[in-house]
């Protein structure tokens, strides 16, 4: 059982990093990123409804506390998709997801101002680490030939930071409520912000565009299935696994980029990724032991 929770943590980290993929195809398309952002995450409504439905009676939550960290769930993936994709538009797939994986440093510097967890050395050496990543990647270090825009580094950082509220949100939801009922209440709070935001007209013409299917595919992918395959994967494995598994995600992402997408990574752009995810990665083990 713990091998198959693992397997789909792996599947639906491995839909996340197509997606980004997919998502590029359609903004070279000349599709907008709030745009594609507001599908991805309406399709991936119709799925969770629909999974809300089947499980409807043991659904119902009365507690207030349930539905506003429901909410901020949703608010945290709202930004996560539309940062997420206004990076790669800024940058690349593999620059956007790298730094999309810096959501474990902001959980931990979140966590030592609540007072959740304690600052020791090593966290702290942890930061440093993705911080120095971070500018090997985005070229920050040469301030005269900065190979990746500050929009792309800025939308980056802040996909990282709401994928924090994400997991901040869903986590203290989960242990209140079912995860049907979590990802119902956040998508709906996900649709309904962009929707605020989106090109109505853009919008509407998706429907009878050609490109409906990608807008399908992206939702069913990056939503839909990744989400479901996910919280039931993690309910069959520890969380600290499924964070470490899920780091197949940007390197998912890097490969569509550089093999489908044509995207180029310098050496030292390529040794600022490695730093992040093996940083990452090593933090995870640690707080795992």
């Amino acid at each position: 059982m713990r091998f198959s929770g693992t397997g789909l943590v792996i599947l639906a980290a491995i839909c996340w990093g197509i997606s980004g993929g997919i998502a590029d195809i359609l903004m070279n398309k000349g599709w907008d990123p709030i745009v594609i952002s507001f599908y991805r995450g309406a399709v991936g409504l119709l799925c969770f409804l629909l999974w809300f439905i089947l499980r409807f009676k043991q659904n119902l939550a009365a507690s207030p506390r349930f539905y506003i960290w429901s909410v901020l769930a949703g608010i945290g993936v709202a930004g996560n998709f539309t940062f997420y994709f206004i990076s790669i538009q800024a940058s690349s797939v593999a620059v956007a997801a790298t730094l999309m994986y810096t959501a474990p440093v902001f959980v931990l510097l979140i966590s030592f101002l609540l007072r959740i967890e304690r600052s020791t050395w090593f966290k702290w050496g942890c930061i440093a680490g993705v911080l120095m990543g971070i500018i090997l990647l985005t070229g920050a270090y040469n301030t005269e030939s900065i190979s990746v825009s500050f929009l792309g580094a800025a939308t980056g950082l802040a996909a990282g930071i709401s994928y924090a509220l994400f997991i901040f949100g869903f986590k203290n939801a989960s242990s209140i409520g079912k995860p049907q009922t979590i990802l119902t209440i956040a998508f709906v709070s996900f649709c309904l912000i962009l929707f605020l935001f989106t090109d109505k007209q853009e919008a509407a013409a998706v429907a009878t565009s050609g490109d409906i299917g990608w807008f399908l595919l992206l939702g069913l992918v990056g939503a839909g299935i990744s989400f479901i395959l996910y919280l039931i994967g993690i309910r069959l494995t520890a969380a600290s696994t499924a964070s470490m598994v899920a780091m197949v995600e940007p390197v998912t992402a890097s490969l569509f980029g550089v093999v489908l997408l044509g995207d180029h990574l310098t050496t030292v752009q390529i040794l600022g990724m490695v730093l992040i995810l093996v940083t990452i990665t090593v933090l995870s083990v640690k707080r795992s032991d």
